[in-house]
Parts: C-alpha cells; sequence; structure tokens
C-alpha cells in the first residue's frame, strides 16, 4: 500500500535537476511532481546542470535539498564535487539526494553515502519503498529551519553575499506569515540603509514568456553595461489543495549564471495574489544591496489584477494574440495601467492583427487616438529568439 505523503512542518524548499551531459529527465521530473504534491515549493533548473549551477541555486534559493538524477556514468565524480562545494561554501546544511537506476552500483552508493550524499536511491530502494515513500524519506530529512544569523547576514549585505540575501528573504517570509523572529527588529535599520533602486515589474497571463523576456532583458543589462549589478524576484503560484509549488522560472533563464545577478523565487503561498505577501520585505533587502536594478516578475494574471504597478517604477505587461475576441482586452486593467505592452510569440500566426487590436485598445483607453503606432507604448517580440 502506497503511504500518505509525509506533512512538513516547515515550508521545504527542494532544487532539483539532472546532471552534466544527462539529457535523461523523466525520472527528476516524476520526483519534482511528487515532492510539490507532497507540498514542496521546487526550483527545478531542467537536465544538464553543473555541479556550481545546482549548488548557486540551492544557496540563493535558501533551499534545505537538492535531488538530481544522474544516468550519464560520472556520478562519483559528480555528486562528490557536490559535497564538496557546499561545505566549501559554508551551505554543507543542504542534504543531497541522488538516484540514477541500475547506472549507479551498491559499493558506489555506499561510498557516496559515506562522503556525505544523505542518500542515493536505488532500484532496489524504489521497489521496497515506493515513490511516495522515497519523497516522503527526502521531506522527513529536510524538514528543519536552516541555521541562520541575521545580524552576520545584515552585515555581509553590502558585500551582495547571496548566502546572506537568501536567509534574511526566507527570515521575512516567516515574519508576514506571523511567526516571531529577527526580521522585525532588522526592518528598521534595513529602511536606514536602503537605496533608491529602479524597480521594472514584469506581469502578464500564465504561459506569455515573461520569464524568457525577463532573460532577455538580463542578458542585455548585463552586455551593455559591465559594472552593474541586477537581482531578480521571480513568483510563482502555491497550489492551494497541497501547498507545493513549482518554481520553474530559473529553466528560462540562461543570462543568469553571473556573478552580477542575484535571482530568488518565491511561492505565492497565503497571499491569493500574483504576488507574495513578502514581496514588499523582499525589496526593502535587496535596496540594502548594491544592485542597481531589480526585476520583480509576478506569477500569471487574470484581466482584473494591476499588483505588479504597487511595487514596481515601471511596469511591463506581457500577453500574446490569444486573448480571444478584441472585445477582451476592454475587460484587461493592466492595458490602463502598464508603462509598457508586448504582445511576445509574434512569431505566431494572426500575431500582426492581433497587435493592430492591442493598439487600438490602449488608443481608446489612454485617449491617444492621433497618436501614430510608434508613440504607444506596445511592441511585439519573440523573446525566445536570442
Amino acid at each position: 500500500m502506497e503511504p500518505k505523503p509525509y506533512q512538513p512542518r516547515h515550508h521545504i524548499r527542494f532544487v532539483t535537476a539532472t546532471s552534466l551531459f544527462d539529457g535523461h529527465d523523466v525520472s527528476i521530473n516524476i520526483m519534482r511532481r511528487i515532492l510539490q504534491d507532497s507540498g514542496a515549493e521546487v526550483v527545478h533548473l531542467g537536465h544538464n546542470r553543473s555541479v556550481r549551477e545546482i549548488v548557486d541555486a540551492a544557496i540563493h534559493e535558501d533551499a534545505q535539498g537538492i535531488a538530481v538524477s544522474s544516468y550519464q556514468g560520472g556520478h562519483i565524480e559528480f555528486f562528490k564535487y557536490m559535497v564538496d562545494l557546499l561545505r566549501e561554501r559554508g551551505a554543507d546544511h543542504i542534504r543531497v539526494f541522488g538516484g540514477g537506476g541500475g547506472v549507479i552500483l551498491p559499493e558506489e552508493i555506499d561510498e557516496l553515502e559515506a562522503y556525505g550524499v544523505c542518500k542515493i536511491f536505488s532500484p532496489e530502494d524504489g521497489r521496497r519503498m515506493g515513490l511516495q515513500g522515497m519523497v516522503n524519506y527526502k521531506l522527513e530529512q529536510c524538514d528543519f529551519d536552516p541555521p541562520r544569523n541575521p545580524e552576520l547576514d545584515f552585515e555581509n549585505l553590502p558585500e551582495g553575499n547571496p548566502a546572506a540575501i537568501a536567509r534574511l528573504i526566507s527570515l521575512a517570509e516567516q515574519a508576514v506569515e506571523g511567526e516571531d523572529g529577527p526580521f522585525r527588529a532588522l526592518s528598521d535599520r534595513l529602511r536606514d540603509r536602503g537605496r533608491a533602486i529602479p524597480v521594472v515589474g514584469i506581469t502578464g497571463t500564465g504561459g506569455a514568456g515573461k520569464s524568457s523576456l525577463t532573460d532577455e532583458l538580463v542578458r542585455r543589462f548585463l552586455n551593455d553595461f559591465d559594472d552593474k549589478r541586477i537581482a531578480i524576484l521571480s513568483v510563482d503560484p502555491t497550489r492551494k489543495r497541497t501547498g507545493g509549488a513549482l518554481l520553474g522560472d530559473r529553466i528560462r533563464m540562461n543570462a543568469i549564471d553571473n556573478p552580477r545577478v542575484y535571482m530568488r523565487s518565491l511561492a505565492t503561498r497565503e497571499s491569493r495574489s500574483e504576488l507574495s505577501r513578502a514581496i514588499n520585505e523582499a525589496l526593502l533587502i535587496l535596496r540594502a544591496v548594491p544592485f542597481d536594478l531589480v526585476i520583480v516578475e509576478t506569477s500569471g494574471i487574470g484581466q482584473g489584477d494591476t499588483g505588479i504597478t504597487e511595487v514596481s517604477d515601471l511596469s511591463l505587461y506581457v500577453m500574446t494574440s490569444e486573448f480571444g475576441a478584441p472585445t477582451q482586452l476592454e475587460k484587461i486593467d493592466m492595458l490602463d495601467f502598464a508603462d509598457l505592452v508586448v504582445l511576445n510569440k509574434m512569431e505566431k500566426r494572426g500575431s500582426e492583427d492581433a497587435l493592430r487590436n492591442v493598439r487600438k485598445q490602449v488608443r481608446r483607453n489612454r485617449k491617444m487616438f492621433d497618436a501614430p503606432d510608434e508613440d504607444l507604448p506596445v511592441y511585439g517580440t519573440i523573446a525566445s529568439q536570442f
């Protein structure tokens, strides 16, 4: 009989991926879906990820666990290097889990677990524990509050220390949920240290290509300003039934593997909106760090949602041609409030007609009847083309 999902006491965050040179992602996709169904917040990186990418993501995301599938034969070196790098970065509290079917031999499993890997799951474990049993084991091992030193983290903010930023954002999430903690005492000091950093808000319908567009903006920012730094707060929805979340925006981010970039994924949790309840606190923390630009990307929104305008200096609404009849445009509040409107995926059939209809609606909304197309803040893009 399949065991019931483990009920965690803490918000558990996992980073999942397949190892470098490994395109076999079926297993890790199954595991991360069960993790989500069991209440975990899963930052999924996809396949072919290096140890450094995975460890960097786990530290930036303040995760308790890393789960990696490896079928490429280099598992001994891969997992040992991961354990070494976590220790080197002062993040050896992060539990490492792996699997690779029959590719990883029993004696190799013993060697890796003796070295510091929390658990390598074998085919025998799968038969004995079942999928839910293996996930329950991971959750139980990661059901803890990561070690924190808020005072030291606060002092490390001017250096842009990603671990310090990540831990303070997690404290902020706990604070807005009503948990007693040290973040409240730090708030005034964070405000005193804060700088006026421009915040660009990116919002739009689910699947419109917000993350791909964000990635393209980050790439151009890094190319054009070789001495400036950027932070990204990316929000994805929490599933109400399970409490889990797929924080999947990193899988679209090709330009963030850069020391001048910090990215943190946030789940909406109990906010019941497209933003995390801790978004203002997270921005307060980032303003105390020497960043030059902050991008906030919301989860997918509906026609009446405009929350991004309350936390950003410039808002960008991303949509596609698949909005239905032109009358549907009259219902979209962001066509009133967005500083920029982007019709993405312009390669799709019918996009030129859709762009014309969006421009017509923006003209009506803003009483710009005599303005030529080039003066309207409406643009067509294909964000998936680099």
